[in-house]
């Protein structure tokens, strides 16, 4: 099966993170809930969908964003600064999250109470766990938002320096919040590196 020149294939191989934004662009709001949409496409755990995105555009936030974020200048530039959050209590949700599965006919009461039962089972009163599915969650999401960018001819930088405390205070995080991420997305300025190359698949790839 010859898959090499699908779309869905180019938009992975042709993305790439962006260092320079250009500070004009703007992004209509409807952009933002179109990007977030196909964000929570991503799969989930248990069907916990724990994830949250904050989405910062005004100039004077993206300004306190890139304070928390040690001043990178991408943060400001960008059209829009994604906060990408995993959700620790997402568990303690998941019978609401599953009900309209359970009303559409997929399941019957005893399998959402069962399957409700195990991830509270999974995550209660174990914040290591929890942590790691938020991560892994909100992981998947900001791909998705990053591919889903790409295809609305956007361009996006994940971000991982960040102070994790400032942006609790500034942007009004709660505890159960676990900021993952943030991803700048806008039109790219001039400057930029064309796309790294990647290490070959028989390096890193084992079969066995």
């Amino acid at each position: 099966m010859d898959l090499s020149h699908h779309p869905a294939l180019d938009l992975i191989s042709e993305r790439t993170s962006v260092d320079k934004f250009d500070p004009s662009f703007d992004i209509d709001d409807s952009v933002l809930q179109t990007l977030t949409f196909y964000a929570t496409e991503a799969p989930s755990a248990y069907n916990l969908q724990n994830w949250r995105f904050i989405a910062v555009k005004s100039a004077a936030r993206k300004q306190l964003l890139a304070e928390a974020a040690y001043g990178q200048r991408k943060v400001a530039d960008a059209a829009v600064t994604f906060i990408v959050c995993g959700r620790l209590d997402a568990h303690l949700e998941l019978g609401l999250t599953l009900l309209p599965f359970h009303d559409e006919g997929y399941i019957s009461e005893k399998e959402l109470a069962d399957w409700v039962s195990d991830a509270q089972s999974a995550f209660q009163d174990k914040p290591a766990k929890q942590r790691d599915e938020a991560i892994r969650s909100a992981s998947l999401a900001s791909m998705n938002l990053m591919l889903a960018a790409q295809a609305m001819g956007l361009c996006t930088a994940p971000i991982g320096g960040f102070d994790v405390d400032a942006l609790r205070q500034t942007f009004g995080l709660r505890s159960e919040d676990l900021p993952v991420m943030l991803i700048a997305v806008g039109k790219p300025a001039t400057g930029n590196w064309p796309r790294k190359r990647r290490r070959p698949v028989a390096e890193v790839l084992q079969v066995q």
